[in-house]
């Protein structure tokens, strides 16, 4: 591995030389079947040999090493005139301790920080099996009320008060201090509010707490049609779409992501965990799971995203054991989840210089709905699409397109009168 990436013979010999050749070799190999370029190795190569020259990992061959060890001895390493291919020391220093946690890790020679137990884990960690088992909520729904629950629960222990005793108007302190402090919009306290209504009423049943408590949880008036689900016109999808037309890896990958989201409107979970088993090139179909409904829905595979997603296939996608269809444009080579989604479609709405409350991927999603309500399907058909179980989740577009309901309002009478 040496011999490919130095082609001088002092630098050569010094990496052979060195200590832990060979766990070094081993870990440069690791990286590059992640798919890192040869200058990216090379880099690492320089600081793995600092790593353990430094930390003197020779002569300790079976000590793990600690964070704050590695800290120090980066910050020493940093103050060095001549850094590594480096031009700023605190950057030295950043990539030190990353490679070097990194490598650690590989070997297994990492001392992992003890982790403090959260406050109450036994009881967030029984509710959240409780809402997967008897509940039967998808795990994107149990992972926030979790959290929820698990952020009222750190602010009583911070107080030193406990579930037992907890009162009413200590409820209505931390929402109304979420609106306060955090800024938080009505639709998320509510939401936070039928949470913790949820929890209590479990923890009644468990004896955690007093009765009655979880009717007490009032949440606040949130107005019809306050949070109407407003995305993009059509016609902006299609400029969105036009402007990523190139031959870039990222504008590629883009691209599919975005006709996926667009015309079938999915959640960027559902695109996130698409397969390469999900797309039947034969048969024409697309494979769509739905995490909430704990089951798949197949649709009829459109020709441009199909395209789309050949394009991607055959240009950019890297070469990869993963069975995820849609992976990172650089090394190492992972996954995206639906977090990453979010900039992608933010990123090239906002240079459409679009004027929307929301820019992330659901926009699109809404934006497919509205679209599917003007050409004339019925509220089941769209649910359908769009995957919904509850009509009442549907029927709010009905509400949406305010353009043909003003044309409507328009609209001369007095030949009627």
């Amino acid at each position: 591995m040496f011999r490919k990436l130095f082609e001088r013979n002092h630098a050569l010999v010094r990496q052979r030389s060195g200590p832990l050749a060979k766990e070094r070799c081993l870990y440069l190999l690791h990286l590059a079947r992640q798919g890192m370029a040869r200058r990216t190795l090379k880099v690492a190569a320089h600081y793995l040999l600092a790593i353990a020259e430094r930390l003197r990992l020779g002569a300790r061959p079976r000590q793990r090493i600690g964070l704050a060890e590695i800290k120090h001895c980066a910050h020493r390493w940093g103050r060095r005139t001549r850094a590594v291919m480096i031009s700023q020391p605190s950057t030295g220093r950043r990539r030190f301790i990353w490679q070097a946690t990194q490598w650690l890790q590989f070997m297994g020679r990492l001392e992992e920080p003890p982790q403090s137990p959260m406050p109450h884990a036994k009881i967030v960690a029984a509710f959240g099996d409780y809402m997967r088992q008897e509940q039967g909520l998808s795990p994107r729904t149990v992972a926030y009320r979790t959290f929820t629950v698990q952020d009222f629960l750190t602010e009583l222990k911070r107080r030193a008060r406990s579930l037992r005793i907890v009162s009413a108007r200590e409820l209505d302190q931390w929402l109304v201090g979420k609106v306060n402090r955090g800024g938080y919009a009505r639709s998320t306290i509510r939401t936070r509010a039928s949470t913790l209504r949820s929890f209590f009423r479990y923890a009644e049943q468990k004896a955690w707490c007093s009765e009655g408590l979880a009717d007490t949880i009032k949440s606040p008036r949130c107005y019809s049609g306050e949070s109407l689900p407003l995305g993009p016109t059509w016609r902006e999808v299609r400029q969105l779409l036009s402007n990523l037309k190139g031959d870039h890896a990222s504008a590629i990958r883009d691209r599919a992501i975005i006709l996926l989201l667009a015309v079938y409107g999915l959640r960027a979970g559902e695109v996130t965990g698409m397969r390469l088993e999900d797309f039947d090139w034969e048969r024409e179909l697309l494979r769509v799971r739905r995490p909430k409904q704990r089951k798949a829905q197949e649709y009829p595979l459109v020709r441009s995203v199909g395209d789309a997603v050949v394009r991607y296939l055959r240009k950019v996608r890297p070469d990869s054991e993963r069975r995820e269809v849609f992976l990172t444009c650089r090394a190492p080579f992972r996954p995206l989840h639906s977090g990453t989604l979010w900039p992608v479609v933010a990123r090239r709405l906002r240079g459409l210089k679009v004027e929307l409350p929301h820019y992330g991927p659901h926009c699109l999603r809404h934006a497919c709905a509205t679209r599917l309500l003007n050409q004339g399907l019925s509220l089941k058909e769209i649910g359908d699409h769009l995957g919904h179980t509850n009509p009442d989740t549907t029927r709010i577009y009905a509400k949406v397109d305010l353009a043909q309901l003003r044309e409507v309002g328009q609209i001369d009478l007095r030949g009627l009168a």
